[in-house]
């Protein structure tokens, strides 16, 4: 049985989540943050998942791919895409979760893009979004989907600011 699963996304007033292929933004707090949720787990044993699209991978700096302590699945449709070993892949979102359902996996995590974020929001199994809401518009062009009555959000940071760009860390989970 395929396991629930939470996405993990930065947007500005808007909804943008990126310009040009890349984040609009430099908030090494948000990186961290990041990091922080989709490496941390209970049982040391175990590993979480982080399950991205082609454009998504492409767009990671390559020193960071794959995304290190996390095992990387890439959604792509392409038949021939050249990934280190490792790296998971697969066509779907449904055929994704199947192989991260193993009890070596923790959580899983969708960190992008928006194609796959529109279909993950919409999945019964997703079930939390971890949100930073970045103040102001960064002329994206990418956007992540409106947020669903579905989910409601539960907590929130005190307003942060780093880089002249003020921020805030929400979580949301699916009633």
């Amino acid at each position: 049985m395929n396991k629930k699963f939470s996405i993990i996304v930065a947007f500005d007033s808007q909804y943008g989540i990126g310009k040009n292929g890349k984040l609009p933004w430099a908030l090494p707090a948000d990186l961290k943050h990041f990091k922080e949720i989709t490496t941390t787990v209970v049982n040391s044993a175990k590993k979480n998942a982080v399950i991205m699209g082609r454009k998504t991978w492409e767009s990671l700096p390559e020193k960071f791919r794959p995304l290190p302590g996390r095992v990387n699945l890439v959604l792509s449709k392409e038949g021939k895409l050249s990934l280190p070993s490792g790296v998971l892949v697969s066509q779907n979102l449904e055929d994704a979760l199947k192989q991260l359902s193993g009890p070596e996996i923790e959580n899983v995590f969708v960190i992008g893009g928006a194609q796959i974020f529109a279909i993950a929001l919409e999945h019964p199994l997703c079930h939390r979004l971890f949100v930073t809401h970045v103040q102001g518009e960064y002329g994206c062009d990418v956007f992540f989907p409106p947020i669903s009555r579905q989910f409601f959000p539960i907590s929130a940071s005190e307003k942060l600011q780093e880089e002249g760009i003020s921020y805030q860390f929400s979580d949301y989970f699916r009633y």
